[in-house]
């Protein structure tokens, strides 16, 4: 057996097993939910006629830098959206501040999950995101490390120093059109050194197949070779 045939085969053991479907039951305590009876009803019927499960295990933990991967499709949001319905659980997302100068609009906002921020101060944003979770709330910031539908070279880094400085766990969360799943994979602790943790992280999009398979970032396309 030749040494690219003995690689290939010890990342190929790698690839995630089959993970078990998860369900509103499944969540503890410490994850923060909307609390709202109608909506997971309603979103599980929906995402059981679109043919797409929620699959893998969320611990119980109140807070977490979560990475939805891979994105390259407005589409993508059709499923995943009625997936967190599905299960009452809350990811929020970061928002411009500049949308919530209307009350009425603003608390339709807040319940969705948006957080204001001003992006026009970057260099206040991260800090601003770290000091969220400082508070000690209930809290899953949902990024998108691509920062676009379209390739990328390279993803942006400002989710691994979030965590860091709030010091919190990665959750990764994956869409992979070819299983139909929603895959809530194991927690990433961040140590400290980005070039150690980024290569596990990658590792857990591993044969992960986009709804369009040349949009996918570099780094993804890479551990995907390792499998050729």
């Amino acid at each position: 057996m030749t040494s690219k045939t003995t690689k290939s085969s010890k990342l190929s053991s790698k690839l995630p097993s089959k993970l078990p479907k998860l369900q509103k039951k499944d969540l503890g305590n410490l994850v923060p939910k909307r609390g709202n009876k109608l909506a997971p009803t309603v979103a599980s019927a929906l995402l059981k006629a679109s043919g797409w499960r929620t699959v893998g295990e969320i611990p119980n933990i109140s807070q977490a830098v979560v990475l939805a991967l891979p994105h390259t499709s407005n589409i993508d949001g059709v499923y995943a959206i009625p997936s967190l319905f599905a299960l009452d659980l809350k990811i929020s997302i970061m928002g411009k501040h500049t949308l919530f100068k209307i009350p009425v609009f603003a608390q339709l906002l807040r319940w969705i999950g948006i957080i204001p921020i001003d992006r026009g101060n970057k260099g206040s944003v991260l800090q601003a995101s770290i000091d969220k979770f400082k508070t000690g709330d209930p809290l899953f910031l949902g990024l998108s490390p691509e920062g676009t539908r379209e390739y990328t070279e390279k993803w942006r880094t400002g989710f691994y120093y979030l965590a860091v400085g709030a010091g919190v766990p990665i959750l990764p969360v994956a869409m992979d059109y070819k299983t139909r799943e929603i895959r809530f994979m194991p927690l990433v602790y961040p140590s400290g050194d980005i070039e150690v943790d980024l290569p596990k992280i990658y590792a857990h999009y591993r044969g992960v197949v986009p709804r369009y398979p040349e949009r996918l970032s570099q780094p993804l396309q890479d551990v995907n070779k390792l499998l050729d």
